[in-house]
């Protein structure tokens, strides 16, 4: 059996990767920032228990804290997650963000060589990205691929994008496996309520159960997504895991594109609500792609993957773990 170094274990996509892992007979490690993210992960959900799981807590930016990990561990693979992964989040506090996103993952890099160097493991590494990356493209280059130039727009696309060069970086001069994804946004049961798809089926539920009365207050309606659920992305993960070339960059994408306001219409449609969309100036982002949508040839060609779940899965499950969590808080 395989052991897996998950960081981030606790956060959304973690336990819906971890737990998948697990499916795929994996031996997961799970590393969080803290004792209070830990009990929350273990109360589990849809994707499944994470009880069973050996958990390490500590701050991702103490290099100590990674020679903790890997002494303790010595993983096959380290799949690493922990980020600030909230756009406005990264760019309100950039020298955390950068701290998060880039510095850590440079100490896992240099960890994951040092122990190579010792014969001690040679561990497969994902360092996952975002499509924010990209920043602003050509619309007629859409669906966007890996061949594309980088320019983000965002702090929270420049550390990743980053993160990338320091790993493909470290790949080139050691020959670290290292696998860089970049996946485009992507969403299900459990994503934090500041994400724009919780954030709409919130607010359209609650616009249900006040039968309709008031408008949807939105962001910015215009900029296009390739939205993913969660269970697909993390499959990409595993394949990746199996199957990806080291030093190589992969998009994790549908390629279909779908602009904020047919989210939130598509939203309110399942939920039962008509509503007018009403541009909360509160909610709309000084800073935005207007385009994101990506191709994922790449990932299909070397790992057979390819997206299995719908736009309205993702709504579904989210609808349905809202009210159940409603009803149990």
């Amino acid at each position: 059996m395989k052991r897996a170094l998950v960081t981030g274990a606790a956060g959304f996509v973690g336990r819906w990767l971890c737990a998948a892992l697990v499916q795929d007979g994996w031996d997961v490690v799970a590393a969080a920032h803290s004792a209070a993210d830990v009990e929350a992960a273990k109360m589990g959900g849809p994707w499944g228990r994470l009880s069973s799981l050996r958990w390490f807590t500590g701050d991702i930016r103490d290099s100590a804290h990674w020679e903790m990990l890997f002494t303790e561990t010595r993983p096959d693979a380290v799949v690493n997650l922990a980020a600030i992964s909230h756009v406005l989040q990264a760019g309100a506090d950039a020298a955390r963000a950068w701290e998060v996103n880039l510095l850590a993952p440079v100490r896992l890099l240099h960890e994951a060589q040092t122990h190579r160097a010792r014969g001690l493991c040679d561990p497969t590494i994902l360092l996952v990205g975002s499509a924010e990356q990209y920043g602003p493209q050509p619309v007629t280059a859409a669906p966007i691929d890996e061949n594309r130039p980088q320019t983000p727009l965002t702090v929270y696309g420049a550390t990743k994008a980053a993160q990338e060069v320091a790993g493909l970086q470290a790949h080139r001069a050691t020959g670290l496996r290292v696998i860089a994804a970049r996946p485009f946004p992507h969403s299900g049961a459990g994503q934090e309520p500041h994400f724009v798809i919780p954030a709409m089926v919130s607010r359209a539920e609650a616009l249900r159960a006040a039968g309709s009365k008031g408008p949807m207050l939105t962001g910015n309606l215009t900029p296009v997504r390739d939205f993913l659920h969660v269970s697909d992305v993390v499959a990409a993960y595993i394949a990746l895991l199996h199957a990806g070339l080291p030093g190589t960059a992969y998009n994790v994408a549908s390629g279909t594109g779908r602009s904020v306001r047919e989210v939130i219409e598509r939203v309110l449609a399942r939920v039962g609500v008509n509503a007018e969309l009403q541009e909360d100036p509160a909610l709309v982002r000084a800073v935005d792609v207007p385009v994101l949508v990506g191709n994922a040839t790449r990932l299909t060609a070397d790992t057979g993957w390819t997206a299995t779940r719908g736009f309205d899965d993702i709504i579904d499950d989210l609808l349905a773990y809202h009210r159940t969590h409603a009803a149990t808080h």
